[in-house]
Formats: structure tokens, sequence, C-alpha cells
């Protein structure tokens, strides 16, 4: 009988994907992660990782399996905390539930699993596993998007290796989420009605401005507002030589001056905020509200425009530097010089969008087929072929 290690979280999901695999006839195992101390700067009043994992429990009791609690809170902080500080430092926005897939549930957590003599992990993730016999005996494992288009999660999963995919289990990748309430509701899971749970991996709802005061000092500066008309949206367009210099001509990201604009406010530090964002600059008065289209953290600046559609929120094509660069698929990896049509989202939940994959010496481009919102620097880039995500890169 395999053995399988679930990850359960206290929500429905990963509760669901314990009953389905003990049904299949595995010998199953929940274990919770505890990553997380500080509720200080979360939102709720209830300590979410406490009643989460009385929920795990209850869970495992109710499945008839073991159940144990790990804590991992000393590589959490290492490994997701502290690089977020760090990437927030830089004026760069990252995306902790993908390094925390990556880092803490398919590498700490995995390797707890395997010293537990399993077979697997599982996790409740809406993602499905493939698997390619290839011609040589060995398998190429296919990380594929959810049955359900409004939870595909695959992009959360866009660091995976395929040593970590031989090794996970995805068992209600092929149900939605209906399904799985249902699931749940005939199984009289406590879980079963619970809320999908928001916020930061395992830490829960936070404010994230007090989260980050922890480490980064608030600092007040300025908040400029630059016109759509400035000069330079209207640059002229050059005759290219070739495809490498007009793909480095649309990645080039415009940089601004106070003297380019209007300033129209104060913050209380440019770290505290990402391209795109539109809720806590509190400056009135505007005919639309104002978004964030850079942000200077050496200069303490935070530049905006006025409405969704200011020409410093859009651009058509974007940069991952080589050591960015992960394959999935490492047999599908691009040469140099090499290029490749796929699909391709920025952010979770963004419909995919048509795109071309060119690698260069350095990197790679992503050029897309249509200008995109708030491209931001620390966020992944995931494509796909089809409905397999084959690689991902974090944005320069």
């Amino acid at each position: 009988m395999k053995k399988v290690v679930v990850g359960l979280s206290g929500g429905v999901d990963s509760s669901v994907a314990a009953y389905l695999l003990k049904k299949e006839g595995y010998d199953v195992i929940g274990l919770f992660m505890k990553n997380w101390h500080d509720d200080s700067v979360t939102i709720s009043e209830e300590c979410p990782w406490l009643e989460d994992s009385n929920d795990a429990l209850i869970v495992a009791e109710k499945l008839g399996i073991p159940f144990q609690t790990v804590d991992l809170s000393v590589e959490y902080k290492e490994r997701i905390v502290d690089y977020m500080f760090r990437e927030y430092e830089m004026g760069r926005t990252p995306n902790p539930d993908v390094l925390c897939n990556r880092e803490i549930k398919f590498d700490v957590f995995l390797k707890i699993a395997l010293d537990l003599g399993a077979d697997y992990v599982a996790t409740g993730h809406y993602c499905r596993r493939g698997i390619i016999e290839n011609d040589n005996g060995n398998k190429s494992y296919q990380l594929l998007a959810g049955k359900d288009g409004n939870k595909d999660q695959s992009y959360f999963l866009c660091q995976l290796s395929q040593q970590q995919l031989a090794k996970t289990l995805f068992p209600i990748g092929e149900l939605t989420k209906p399904q799985v309430r249902e699931i749940a509701s005939q199984m009289k899971l406590v879980t079963a009605d619970k809320k999908d749970s928001q916020g930061l991996c395992f830490i829960g709802k936070v404010r994230l401005p007090e989260f980050l005061q922890q480490q980064l000092q608030p600092k007040k500066g300025k908040i400029v507002e630059i016109p759509a008309t400035v000069e330079k949206y209207s640059r002229e367009i050059p005759s290219f030589k070739d495809k490498k210099s007009e793909l480095a001509f649309y990645s080039e990201k415009p940089s601004y001056s106070i003297s380019d604009g209007v300033v129209v406010g104060e913050h209380q530090g440019a770290h505290y905020f990402t391209k795109g964002q539109r809720k806590g600059l509190h400056v009135g008065g505007t005919k639309e509200p104002l978004f964030v289209i850079d942000t200077d953290v050496q200069e303490n600046v935070i530049y905006t425009g006025q409405g969704k559609s200011h020409p410093g929120l859009y651009r058509r094509t974007l940069f991952v530097k080589n050591e960015e660069v992960h394959w999935v698929r490492p047999d599908l990896a691009l040469e140099i010089d090499g290029k490749m049509e796929v699909s391709a989202r920025i952010r979770y939940r963004q419909n995919l969008q048509k795109a071309t994959l060119y690698k260069v010496e350095s990197g790679m481009y992503v050029d897309f087929e249509e200008e995109q919102s708030a491209i931001t620097e620390g966020q992944f880039v995931a494509w796909y072929l089809e409905d397999e995500l084959t690689g991902s890169g974090v944005i320069s």
C-alpha cells in the first residue's frame, strides 16, 4: 500500500483531498504545518493557525487517519518572510504564495514526508499532474491546470521541479469547488462550509504595512501625479535593426522625476506600495482614482496616474534574467535565439494572454500580443502550452 502525507491545512480542499486518497486505498497521514507565531499583525481577532490546526485534527479523526503538527516557523521566516522584506526594500513586489509552495510545502514539508516513509505528498490545490512516458524509459511530469477554471491554482505552483512533481499528488484537480464542498457535506466534515482562507500563505489576512513595518521603517515621502500627456509616453518608435532591439525597446520601463508631474500628497514609505495599487494613497479631489504607476525606493517617491487606462500602467514586453528563468518541463527549454508561442499570465486569476517567448543570452523576453497592465517587478510570469504550465520566471 502506497503511503501519502497530506498537508492538512484546516480547509475544505485539503480535507477532501485526504478523504479521496483514503477512499482510493492509500495509507494516509495528515500533517499540519505551523509556520507563523506573530498574531499582532493579523486583521481577524481569532488566532488563524490555532483554529485551522483544530479543524485539521477534527477532520483527521473523522477520517481515521494519523495526524501531527510540524513547526516550520524557523524555515518559513528565513525563506519566505525575510525574502519578502528584502524584496519590498528593493522596491519589488514578491509573491509569497509561489515561494511558499516552492520552499516550504514542496521542499521542507516534502522532505519531512519522505522521512516518514511516504511515497508521495498531496495537497488540496486545484491543478492536475500528467505523466509522459518517454522513449528512453524516463518520465516527464506535467503541471496541468485544474478542471475548475474559476479555481485553477497552477500559477501558484509555477516554480515546481520535475523532482517535486514526481512525488506529488493533486486529488481534487479534476473537481470543481462546488463538487468538493458537496463531498465534504456528504462526509459531514467540519470544514464543509468553511470560507476559503485569504491573505499570505499560512499567515492569514494581515495588514501589510504593519507587517512590513516590523523591518522596514516608515519614512515620509512625496506622492507625485504624472499626467497622461507627459512627453515620454509619446516617444517616437525607432526603426529596429533586429528583433532584440525591438524587444529591448518595448520592455523598457519609463523612468520618472518629480519635475514630470505635480506633488499631490504624502506617504509613509515607497516600499509599502506596488504598481497598479489604488488603495492606501489617501489623495482626493481627482476626476478619476489615482493608481501607482511606479515607485522609487531610493528617492522615496511614489508616482501615480489617474484612471486604470493611464499609459504609465501599460507595457507590452517584460524581461526575465537567466537566473530567474525556471522550466517546469526542462525538455522544452529554449536555446539562445529560440522562440515559442505560448499563453501567459502575470498574476493569479488573470485570463491567459497570447505571448511569444524569445530566448537571448542574458535571459528571456515575454512579448505579449496586447499591452499588459501593471507588470510588476518581483512578481512571477508563468507560461502555458494549452493547459500545461511549462515554465515561469521572476519579472525584472
